[in-house]
């Protein structure tokens, strides 16, 4: 009578259990009912589109405050004009140590992003320029559009032209990171010599 008892007991309790369960997950018939991250789901920091009455105009994303420098930032302090290359012209030298490490980064950096215009050796005869995309001078041989000779190019010109840009090339300040830059610059200077 015991031993049945507890049995009664036990299946009452597993159907109020399976009930309960049951009963629970039938919101979401994808849902476990378990929340593994919540606040993933129902986070309590603001979404930069999210208004935001902690702030004066509202905004969540805010413009940083004038005249700092994001951490990690390197500041190129030369404008886009002629007046700021022929500044970088003087005034900025390279900042990386001249290795053969560097300069075979340099010489990949340079194949992947400056061939397709500037070509394999720096002759100006990229892919691009088969397709009637006007080529652009030998790093050796050629004029610079701006003035002087190609194989004259300096640390600061030839850094002012991959941040800026220059006539149909675009700025790679993007693409390439400062110190990414440099290498680049390592390497067109032996291209200036072919």
């Amino acid at each position: 009578m015991l031993a049945m008892n507890k049995i009664k007991v036990l299946g009452t309790l597993v159907t109020i259990i399976t009930a309960a369960i049951v009963f629970t997950s039938c919101k979401d018939k994808r849902s476990t009912g378990w929340e593994y991250a919540p606040n993933m789901y129902e986070h309590l920091a603001y979404d930069p589109d999210q208004k935001n009455n902690n702030f004066k105009d509202g905004k969540t994303a805010q413009v940083p405050p004038a005249g700092t420098t994001p951490i990690g930032f390197t500041r190129f302090d030369y404008p886009n004009t002629k007046d700021g290359y022929e500044l970088a012209s003087v005034e900025v030298k390279t900042v990386i140590a001249q290795t053969q490490a560097n300069y075979a980064d340099g010489k990949l950096l340079f194949a992947h992003f400056c061939s397709p215009c500037h070509g394999i050796n720096g002759q100006g005869d990229g892919e691009v320029t088969k397709h009637g995309y006007p080529p652009p001078p030998s790093y050796s041989k050629g004029q610079s559009s701006r003035g002087g000779a190609m194989k004259d190019l300096t640390d600061g010109k030839i850094y002012h032209t991959i941040t800026y840009g220059v006539n149909a090339m675009g700025s790679y300040a993007s693409q390439l990171s400062p110190e990414e830059r440099w290498k680049v610059v390592m390497y067109v200077h032996h291209l200036q010599t072919l």
